[in-house]
């Protein structure tokens, strides 16, 4: 068994590192493009103070939610393609309990390709530090327009 596990860790690695890859710069681009794009129309609105900081936080969170979606969908992609994983809906719920580190009660890889999912994981960690980051920079971003509008 345990040869079974490790006979076929370089491929795993080899599919993980660009999935890996790709999800950060896509994130870290879509994370770009709601800050420049979507925070500064919200944050300077004409609303009070509460509900602007409301209302842009709830936008960024929905958007952030869809980029972390469509990496899972990535992962998941790879998945099936690669015979991991059976079917795109077991797939989705595998990558997403992977890339949340929740874990994998009812549905497990396929042997060999058990470290991708370990990666998947370590990428989701990666993910969820940046988003986390880019939360807290909107946060003090509206804030700090506090007095561009009324209270």
């Amino acid at each position: 068994m345990t040869t079974e596990l490790h006979a076929n860790w370089s491929a795993d690695w080899a599919w993980s590192l660009p999935l890996i890859l790709l999800t950060v710069l896509g994130h870290s681009f879509g994370l770009l493009l709601v800050q420049d794009r979507v925070v500064p129309v919200l944050a300077r609105g004409a609303l009070r103070f509460r509900r602007r900081f409301g209302l842009t936080i709830s936008a960024t969170m929905v958007l952030v939610i869809l980029l972390h979606a469509s990496e899972a969908a990535a992962w998941a992609g790879a998945y099936v393609g690669l015979g991991a994983l059976p079917d795109t809906t077991s797939a989705m719920l595998y990558s997403l309990e992977a890339m949340t580190t929740y874990g994998h009660a009812a549905i497990n890889l396929a042997p060999h390709w058990r470290l991708m999912g370990a990666l998947e994981a370590l990428n989701g960690m990666i993910l969820f530090g940046l988003t986390t980051a880019f939360l807290f920079s909107v946060i003090q971003n509206v804030s700090s327009s506090k007095g561009n509008g009324p209270d």
